[in-house]
């Protein structure tokens, strides 16, 4: 489920140059990530990097996560989820 939930959120990433030549980039919905390195592919893996390490946190913290791609990761929704699938 987390690397699902990852592949959707990467999908939803936004790319812009900026002034000093490097690449910026965020995920709108992930408030607060973003990463920025000197090309592209660099700029993708540490976004991706960065993404991994802030969806652990938040999950360790029961932060409230965003809903990507119709997956929801927060605590109240699994507990839901696995009553409905105990009974």
């Amino acid at each position: 489920m987390l690397t699902e939930y990852i592949q959707r959120a990467m999908s939803h990433a936004h790319y812009e140059l900026i002034e000093n030549g490097h690449f910026f980039a965020t995920i709108p919905k992930c408030k607060g990530l973003w990463a920025e390195s000197k090309t592209l592919e660099q700029c993708r893996e540490e976004l991706q990097s960065t993404l991994e390490d802030w969806l652990l946190l938040g999950l360790q913290l029961g932060h409230n996560l965003p809903v990507i791609g119709g997956i929801n990761l927060n605590r109240s929704n699994r507990r839901k989820t696995a009553h409905a699938q105990a009974n």
